[in-house]
């Protein structure tokens, strides 16, 4: 899309420059057509003030040189642009009932039946956001390992559009005060504690730094891994999306599940009349029909 803006003096507002009708209107195509973002009308304020961060980052003196930035390119920009207008709302063990479910159930069924098959166990953080549910998964995936004494090839693909997202989940380092959903006997276990210039930060333990591989992906492009997975991971994403978005998003994930494979969604969000592939089985908890 070819953007034409205004030719006048560019409007400001306190603060920063005016995010007007025809720099907006790119905006909202551009995310819908790049990233699957559906913008409304209500969500210009929002845009604005978080975009004139980046703007002051960039040097850029109004919203009509980032379009400009955006035209020239996209792929250099685009996950900057989409982590300044989403929510990366994530902690360790939100939605604990998902877990719950993973421990109690299904990580003590795979890990029999691929045991003795010789199968291998994946798992799909989809929008793994700083790192927090990827590690979770980790810790629990880890613990029945060891309790079961299983051999199984496992591993849990951590994908994300932004990079400073993806930055703070390869290095796996948070602040002490991200750890509230982390039980004392987890944190003793899976975190090591940061001295003097490390003061009051943690790290992950190395063991699941093994299990996890953090990489950039955009969900709406080409994925390169083949799967199958036995679970994915996809929470408080597809909220962002528009119906046909997310139809189109499920249809994929059922390719790329196994034969009764889990897809998890956020609390809010819903499959309800967008795939006959999947059937609900939990609280945001669907299976993938035989």
């Amino acid at each position: 899309m070819a953007v034409s803006m205004l030719d006048d003096d560019v409007a400001t507002v306190a603060g920063g420059p005016m995010l007007g009708d025809a720099e907006f209107g790119f905006l909202r195509e551009f995310v819908h057509r790049h990233c699957g973002i559906a913008l409304s009308e209500q969500k210009r304020q929002l845009v604005q003030g978080r975009l004139l961060r980046r703007l002051r980052g960039l040097g850029l003196k109004d919203f009509r040189s980032y379009c400009e930035l955006l035209q020239r390119d996209p792929d250099g920009e685009l996950g900057e642009l989409a982590s300044a207008i989403s929510t990366n709302v994530t902690s360790f063990f939100r939605e604990i009932h998902h877990y719950e479910l993973l421990e109690q159930e299904l990580l003590p069924q795979w890990l029999d039946h691929k045991r003795r098959e010789g199968d291998r166990l994946r798992i799909w953080s989809a929008g793994c956001s700083t790192g927090e549910e990827p590690y979770a998964l980790a810790m629990v995936v880890a613990e029945a390992l060891a309790r079961t004494g299983a051999t199984v090839d496992t591993k849990i693909l951590a994908t994300d559009l932004s990079p400073r997202a993806l930055g703070q989940a390869r290095q796996g380092v948070y602040p002490l005060d991200r750890l509230g959903g982390v039980s004392e006997e987890r944190r003793k276990r899976w975190f090591l504690r940061g001295a003097g210039d490390y003061e009051g930060l943690a790290s992950v333990h190395p063991r699941l730094r093994e299990l996890v591989s953090v990489l950039p992906l955009n969900l709406l492009h080409d994925w390169p891994m083949q799967g199958p997975f036995d679970a994915i991971f996809c929470r408080n994403v597809v909220i962002y999306f528009d119906q046909p978005t997310k139809k189109r998003l499920f249809e994929r994930y059922a390719g790329l599940l196994g034969p009764g494979g889990y897809l998890f969604l956020g609390h809010s969000e819903s499959m309800h009349g967008l795939s006959d592939a999947f059937e609900l089985v939990g609280r945001t908890t669907y299976r993938k029909r035989s």
